[in-house]
């Protein structure tokens, strides 16, 4: 029982300084306050405007793809591994 108590406010206090952590991150760094790439934008024409927006959209695809399909396959194979325990006794007590 202790265990389980220390393991769930371990878990919170990680929770609590990660959460601290991404507060304390200045908005700069994300990269929308960057000003050159905001004049570089604002400044284009409207066909670079539109590639941009363009390029945006091809860079998320792949990993948006890739994240379905792990997420599609584990769904897929969530069962694989605890059929086999409830069929066979193996005789071990763990």
């Amino acid at each position: 029982m202790h265990k389980l108590l220390l393991a769930k406010s371990t878990r919170g206090i990680q929770v609590a300084v990660a959460a601290l952590f991404a507060q304390a991150l200045p908005p700069a760094a994300f990269g929308q306050g960057c000003a050159l790439c905001y004049t570089q934008a604002a400044a284009s024409g409207a066909r670079m405007i539109q590639a941009l927006r363009s390029g945006i959209v091809v860079l998320i695809i792949p990993p948006i793809s890739m994240c379905l399909g792990a997420i599609f396959l584990a769904y897929r194979k969530r069962n694989q591994f605890s059929q086999g325990d409830s069929a066979v006794d193996s005789g071990s007590d763990w």
